[in-house]
């Protein structure tokens, strides 16, 4: 069982479209539910002390919806940088090892609150560059779909 849990809505359509596709692609390997939680309004010119607010606030929403037997992974540009095949494994390694129940979260554009950050039991670098949210959303049920079909040895990845 896979669910991300993302800060903010998927408004465009072809964005929507992509990512139910690679959702319906999973059926078979896995269960994989989406959780939106609101993304906090904050101003472009908003102190430091308001965007932790935001933040905050955005924190405890992900937080509400996670289980304690979870074992959740933030996408984080601090994190740890993983390729295809690595992901693949370490899914494998922790759903044999430590839970079947596995949560990604991607947070809003503020950021992550140090609440959030200390749930974690590890934090993945998708990527050194910086994407918006729905793609990042897209990018990710692929790279999940992606690391089904290399632990299957089934013809994808190549």
């Amino acid at each position: 069982m896979i669910r991300i849990i993302a800060v903010g809505k998927v408004k465009e359509k072809y964005f929507v479209d992509a990512i139910q596709e690679y959702v319906k692609r999973l059926g078979p390997y896995t269960k994989l539910e989406i959780i939106e939680v609101p993304d906090g309004a904050c101003a472009p010119n908003a102190s430091i002390a308001e965007q932790e607010i935001v933040k905050q606030k955005e924190g405890e929403a992900i937080l509400s919806k996670i289980k304690d037997d979870e074992f959740v992974i933030c996408l984080d540009l601090h994190g740890k940088n993983f390729s295809s095949e690595e992901i693949s494994s370490k899914l494998d390694e922790i759903n044999t090892y430590q839970s079947s129940k596995v949560v990604f979260i991607i947070a809003g554009s503020l950021g992550y609150s140090a609440d959030v950050i200390k749930r974690a039991n590890l934090r993945w670098c998708l990527s050194n560059c910086t994407f918006p949210h729905q793609l990042v959303r897209l990018l990710l049920v692929e790279q999940i779909y992606r690391a089904y079909k290399i632990l299957k040895k089934e013809n994808y990845h190549k």
